[in-house]
C-alpha cells in the first residue's frame, strides 16, 4: 500500500512540478540572457570595440557556469525547489543593478553586475535533479528534455527585450522581468514540493564534489556538454552581435531571428532526450556533432538571407539541441542517484564555460574588413569533429557508472 501510494503521488505531482520547473528556468534564462539582445545599444551608446562587445556579452555567462557546481551540491543537500524559489528571487538583484549600470552608460558598471547576472543562470543545476526525482529512470530522458525546453528563456530575451525596451523604456523592462522572478519564486516556494522519493543528502558538500569529480562519466559528459549546450549558448547570446555585423541587422531583427534559433534548439532538446530514452544517448549524441560540424563549415561561407542562411541557423540550433537532450539522457543513466546534483552541477559548468568562451574567440577573430566569422566558425566545426571521434572511439554504450 505505501509503495502504491507513493507511486500515485509521485505520477499526480510529477506534472504540476515539471511544469513549474521547466517555467523556472526559462524566466531565469530570460534574466540571464538581458545583455545579449541589447548589445548594439550598449556598442553604440558607449563606443565598444568588437573584443569590449564581446566580453560584455560574455560576461554573465561565467558565473552561471561556474556557479552550477555549489548550486547542484546544495540542490543535492536541501532539495530542488528551496533552490530554485531561492535563486529566482537573488535574481532580481543583479537584474536591477543592470538596469541602473545602463542608464549610467558605465561599461565598468555593466562588466560587474553583468557578472552577478550569472547567478540567473544557476537555476539549470537545480532543476535537473530535481525533475530527475520525479521520474523513474526509463522517463528521465523525457524528463531532463522537456525541463531543456527552458532554454527558451533566451528565445523569450533575444523576441521581446529589445522590443519591451522600444516600447516601455529601458529601465521599465528590467523592472518588469523582475517582477517575473519575484512571482515565480514566491510560487515556486508555495506550490511546488520536491518527489517523495528524494532525501536530502547529509554528506559535506565539498567531499561530495571531489567525489563526483573523481567519476569518468562527469568529465565525458562535462566535454560534451561544453560542445553542445555551451554552443548554443554561445550562439543565443552572441548571434544578434553576429547577424548585426554580417547581415546588417537593427535589434529588433536580429533578436527576431535569434529567437527563431532558440527555439529550434528548444524543440529539439526534448526530442533527444526521448530518442535517448528510447535507443541509447550515444547515436544522438553523435548526430548532433556530425551536423553542428556540417553546419559550421556552411555557416561560415556567409549564406545569403533569408532562407539560406535562415535554414542552416536552424538545423544548427537543431543538432545542438538534440546534443543537449541527448547528453544529460546519458548523465541520467549513468550518474550514481545520490551523486546526480553535483554530477548535474559541474556538467552543467562546463556547459555555461562552453558558451563563455566562443564570443570571446568570435570577437577577438572577427574580419572587419569582410564582415566575416570564418575563422571562429571553423573552430567550432574542428571542435565538433574531434569530439564525434571521442565519442565513437572512446565512450562505450553501456550504462553503468565506471
Amino acid at each position: 500500500m505505501t509503495t502504491t501510494a507513493a507511486t500515485t503521488t509521485r505520477v499526480s505531482g510529477r506534472t504540476l512540478n515539471l511544469v513549474l520547473a521547466t517555467w523556472t528556468f526559462a524566466i531565469t534564462f530570460w534574466a540571464w540572457n538581458l545583455v545579449g539582445p541589447l548589445a548594439a545599444r550598449y556598442t553604440e551608446e558607449l563606443g565598444l570595440s568588437a573584443t569590449e562587445k564581446s566580453l560584455l556579452v560574455a560576461t554573465p555567462v561565467l558565473v552561471g557556469a561556474i556557479g552550477r557546481i555549489p548550486v547542484g551540491a546544495l540542490t543535492d543537500r536541501v532539495g530542488g525547489r528551496r533552490m530554485l524559489g531561492i535563486l529566482s528571487l537573488i535574481s532580481i538583484v543583479p537584474v536591477l543593478l543592470v538596469a541602473f549600470a545602463g542608464e549610467q552608460e558605465s561599461y565598468a558598471l555593466l562588466l560587474l553586475f553583468g557578472f552577478l547576472l550569472g547567478i540567473a543562470g544557476t537555476t539549470f543545476a537545480a532543476g535537473i535533479p530535481f525533475v530527475n526525482a520525479w521520474y523513474e529512470p526509463a522517463r528521465r530522458g523525457f524528463a531532463t528534455g522537456v525541463f531543456g525546453i527552458g532554454m527558451g528563456g533566451t528565445a523569450l530575451s533575444s523576441f521581446f527585450t529589445p522590443r519591451m525596451v522600444n516600447s516601455f523604456g529601458y529601465v521599465t523592462t528590467h523592472v518588469l522581468v523582475a517582477i517575473a522572478l519575484a512571482v515565480t519564486g514566491f510560487v515556486v516556494l508555495s506550490v511546488s514540493c520536491d518527489a517523495p522519493a528524494w532525501k536530502p543528502s547529509t554528506q559535506p558538500v565539498v567531499p561530495k564534489l571531489r567525489a563526483a569529480i573523481k567519476l569518468p562519466v562527469t568529465w565525458q559528459m562535462s566535454f560534451l556538454y561544453a560542445v553542445t549546450f555551451g554552443g548554443f549558448v554561445a550562439f543565443s547570446t552572441y548571434l544578434p552581435t553576429y547577424l548585426s555585423d554580417v547581415y546588417g541587422y537593427d535589434l529588433a531583427d536580429a533578436g527576431a531571428r535569434t529567437a527563431g534559433f532558440a527555439i529550434a534548439a528548444v524543440v529539439a532538446r526534448p526530442l533527444g532526450g526521448i530518442l535517448s530514452d528510447r535507443v541509447h544517448p550515444k547515436p544522438i549524441v553523435l548526430v548532433s556533432l556530425a551536423g553542428a560540424a556540417i553546419m559550421a563549415v556552411l555557416l561560415s561561407f556567409k549564406p545569403v538571407p533569408e532562407i539560406p542562411a535562415g535554414t542552416e541557423f536552424v538545423l544548427m540550433a537543431f543538432f545542438l539541441g538534440i546534443g543537449t537532450g541527448g547528453v544529460f539522457a546519458w548523465v541520467a543513466r549513468r550518474a550514481p542517484a545520490d551523486r546526480v546534483g553535483s554530477v548535474s552541477g559541474i556538467v552543467g559548468a562546463a556547459g555555461g564555460l562552453g558558451g563563455y568562451f566562443p564570443p570571446l574567440v568570435m570577437g577577438a577573430t572577427y574580419d572587419e574588413a569582410t564582415h566575416s566569422y570564418t575563422v571562429g566558425l571553423l573552430l567550432l566545426s574542428a571542435t565538433a569533429v574531434v569530439s564525434f571521434l571521442f565519442v565513437l572511439l572512446r565512450l562505450k554504450r553501456e550504462d553503468r557508472v565506471t
